[in-house]
């Protein structure tokens, strides 16, 4: 009676039932895991929202407040509504760069490149490297023979050099990098899926599915799609952060974003030579990098562990439902 009433209870309130599920509560549970999410949900807030939350334009320069330290303000020079220069006090929480920009709006618009350039090269490289790895892993065979063969030679090429090879050669831009990551990141997805892939082809359930006439398309897109979810799910998150970190490392060595875009990378190598007289310039856009991969690797640790059947309770046994029932997801 108990449980139907529970039941009921949360059929009713959604939202509630959302929250007492054993993953949330896990999650809200490790402190540290916790804060990753709340800090990377901030930047994707700003990122997506940049034009709102932006103080001022990220390319807007002020050579007069050229160098002002973090917590400090100074008199900007703007047009007014019939186009003159007028003066106008503004705060800058992080100081200005060596050409008077807002190092804020900077590091919210280098951030929105940043992270774009990481997400966008994992779907790119993922839905390349799931296709192959499905082909692979299920149809074996010369198939197989020929795509892990491929994958053992681009996995031979170190990345970095492979990236400046191809952006030398097509010259470094947005849809470029986009491109590098294609090439030189779809081998992990492929390996992964077509690992899962051959052990779920032995299965008792895809046998069933043959036996009864489902063609091969119905049994992948109904039996095994849905169980890369997880796996593929955690290796994106462990992904993304390499994505910027290389990306912030061809910005830095000038074969990635160019001005007057920005990026965290580019803000790096444009800064460098002010590191002695204007720290922050330096030690923001490095600050946001670190703590931003940080963030991605420990919630793909976090959810890595908790796809584990042999780790998820660690993850659970602070919650009310795995300490009653046992419950596992």
């Amino acid at each position: 009676m108990q449980d139907s009433t529970t039941a009921l209870q949360q059929r009713a309130n959604p939202i509630a039932a959302f929250w007492q599920k054993p993953l949330v509560q896990a999650f809200i549970n490790d402190p540290v895991t916790l804060m990753s999410g709340v800090f990377l949900g901030v930047v994707l807030i700003g990122v997506i929202f940049a034009p709102l939350v932006a103080p001022h334009g990220y390319q807007e320069q002020q050579l007069k407040l050229r160098h002002l330290a973090p917590f400090s303000s100074g008199e900007a020079i703007v047009k007014d509504t019939t186009a003159r220069d007028v003066t106008e006090e503004r705060y800058y929480l992080l100081g200005t760069d060596h050409l008077g920009r807002d190092m804020v709006s900077r590091l919210i618009y280098g951030g929105r490149i940043s992270i774009t350039v990481g997400v966008l090269g994992v779907l790119v490289s993922g839905t390349i490297g799931i296709f192959l790895g499905l082909l692979a892993g299920y149809y074996r065979g010369v198939v197989d023979d020929v795509i892990m063969r491929a994958v053992d030679v681009f996995m031979s090429v170190p990345l970095l050099l492979l990236a400046l090879m191809v952006l030398f050669i097509l010259g470094p831009s947005f849809t470029n990098i986009i491109i590098v990551f294609a090439i030189a990141r779809w081998m992990l997805f492929c390996r992964v899926t077509r690992g899962v892939v051959m052990s779920l082809r032995e299965q008792t359930f895809i046998e069933a599915a043959r036996a009864i006439g489902c063609s091969d398309q119905r049994v992948i897109s109904r039996h095994i799609i849905p169980n890369l979810i997880t796996p593929i799910l955690t290796l994106a998150a462990l992904d993304v952060p390499r994505n910027i970190l290389t990306e912030s490392a061809l910005s830095f060595l000038g074969f990635g974003i160019q001005p007057p875009e920005s990026s965290w990378g580019l803000m790096l190598a444009s800064g460098r030579q002010y590191i002695t007289s204007a720290w922050w310039i330096v030690v923001l856009p490095g600050l946001a990098i670190f703590l931003t991969a940080l963030s991605f690797n420990l919630v793909g640790v976090w959810l890595r562990a908790v796809s584990d059947p042999l780790q998820r309770w660690r993850w659970l046994k602070q919650t009310k439902e795995s300490k009653e029932a046992g419950i596992t997801f």
